[in-house]
């Protein structure tokens, strides 16, 4: 049974980008990328360590898997500076010599009062291969759940796609949720993804309602097919950009295994200003769309990328662990036509370097031609890095900056001196890279990531951590999937 749930599972898809690898400070001492709070990865890397198979490798993107767990970063007190900064520098426990470079972000929490109104449409995949558990009937039980944490004022239309597509529930405001869970209790699951103009409609249900003092947003949920109406790839993203232009989002949940199209999931929530979340069970139903309601929803900034520069007096080498579809270039950063990502309320953001210290062995040769570099300036021995983070306020399109050094003052001499969010972060990077492949975490094994995280769990009011830790215990006795023909 193991083997023919890996072939299914094994027919998804996953964008393939490579590992990022290490970078000469000498030669590139500037990373750039677009912050993500995404969670997908972690669902799906869940899901199928729960059926005793090992995920493919490019299903697990590290960075989501990180950001999957909530972290106690210090909290901004302005909407009008939404971002918070902290940086902890620690020993690397998988490779000795090398540090790891925390750099955890935080998002301004929206008060009840701040929240804006909500005008949103579910555009839902009614196709015969939604007919399963974990498909439709998890996907009404998910969105009810969302409709339960909705305001009386805000509004929810419902649109359906499949051999053709319909408006099940016009603009229908959240005081009558009678109305709106027995239009979803109506969904029914059958034929053929023939598309229809779905994607069409639900956008037309979202301008017909537009506020412009609202967060106007359509939700797509899927087992993957994503014929709803623009069979062109580059067409349909081309289309969801535009809408984005006028005002109205797009997030993307996706359901079920054997269908997944987690790679087109991620192209048109990126290109939507949204999120893409994965939904295996309705505890995860509820953490994305009632605990975390109001990150998943209700933006605080848009187009925020992070550039980190590394000073070579210090820093020889770095890599960052991963973020390898979210990489920006240099020149990137300063330019406010390029789009990143964004981030909602109360949000918590972390991205993980490993870094060589300046006289330490380096992953590469020294180059016999290069002069060697000069001295950072004298009023800055002690920084390792400096972080920047460009941003946009949700209806400027002019961005605002915020910057942090990162220096010696926050660097733990031992792994165990080093806050147990950063400790436990760590354990996810490292079980990450392990499902990767493990070429650049040396010995590290799943006992060395369970004693790691288990030491470091602090506070776990829901069980995700303690949920972590057993899932590296089922990574130990999983199968690999079975080669495709």
């Amino acid at each position: 049974m193991g083997a023919q749930r890996g072939q299914v599972i094994g027919r998804d898809k996953f964008s393939n980008a490579p590992q990022n690898a290490f970078k000469a400070v000498a030669q590139e001492p500037v990373s750039t990328f677009s912050l993500d709070v995404d969670t997908a990865s972690y669902s799906y890397v869940r899901a199928a360590l729960n059926q005793n198979l090992l995920p493919r490798p490019e299903a697990v993107r590290v960075e989501e898997m990180i950001n999957y767990f909530p972290y106690d970063y210090a909290a901004p007190v302005r909407a009008e500076e939404p971002f918070s900064t902290a940086a902890t520098v620690m020993p690397n426990p998988w490779q000795p010599g090398h540090k790891l470079l925390r750099i955890g972000v935080k998002g301004y929490s929206l008060q009840s009062q701040e929240r804006p109104a909500a005008n949103l449409v579910f555009l839902v995949d009614t196709s015969g291969s939604m007919n399963e558990a974990n498909k439709l009937p998890l996907l009404v039980k998910s969105l009810g759940m969302l409709v339960d944490t909705l305001r009386p004022e805000d509004k929810v239309s419902i649109v359906t796609y499949a051999g053709s597509a319909g408006v099940v529930l016009p603009p229908t405001k959240a005081s009558d949720k009678a109305s709106i869970l027995a239009a979803l209790d109506r969904l029914q699951a059958g034929g053929s993804t023939a598309g229809g103009e779905g994607i069409r409609l639900a956008y037309q249900q979202a301008e017909a309602n537009f506020d412009a003092k609202a967060v106007n947003r359509v939700l797509l949920a899927t087992d993957g097919d994503f014929n709803v109406g623009i069979t062109d790839a580059g067409e349909l993203r081309g289309f969801v950009e535009r809408e984005r232009g006028k005002g109205i989002f797009l997030s993307v949940l996706g359901f079920g295994m054997g269908n997944l199209n987690d790679a087109m999931m991620q192209e048109l929530a990126q290109n939507g200003n949204g999120v893409a979340a994965y939904i295996d069970t309705l505890n995860e139903a509820r953490k994305v769309l009632v605990e975390e309601a109001t990150s998943s929803l209700f933006p605080i900034a848009k187009d925020v990328k992070i550039q980190v520069e590394f000073n070579p007096a210090a820093v020889s080498d770095y890599r960052l662990i991963g973020y390898e579809t979210r990489m920006l270039r240099t020149e990137d950063f300063n330019n406010d036509k390029v789009d990143a990502g964004d981030v909602g309320s109360g949000a918590s953001v972390t991205a993980i370097y490993d870094i060589v210290p300046a006289g330490a062995t380096r992953p590469v040769d020294e180059s016999r031609y290069q002069a060697a570099q000069s001295v950072a300036p004298a009023d800055k021995p002690d920084e390792y890095a400096f972080v920047k983070i460009r941003y946009k306020l949700p209806k400027s399109e002019t961005s605002r900056l915020i910057t942090t050094p990162v220096n010696h003052a926050g660097e733990a001499a031992t792994l165990a001196q080093a806050p147990a969010d950063a400790r436990f972060a760590v354990a996810v990077a490292g079980f990450g890279e392990w499902l990767r492949g493990g070429k650049y975490v040396g010995a590290l094994k799943p006992d060395d990531i369970i004693a790691l995280a288990s030491g470091a769990r602090g506070e776990d009011p829901y069980g995700y951590r303690a949920e972590f830790v057993n899932l590296v215990r089922a990574a130990k006795t999983a199968k690999g999937l079975p080669q495709q023909p």
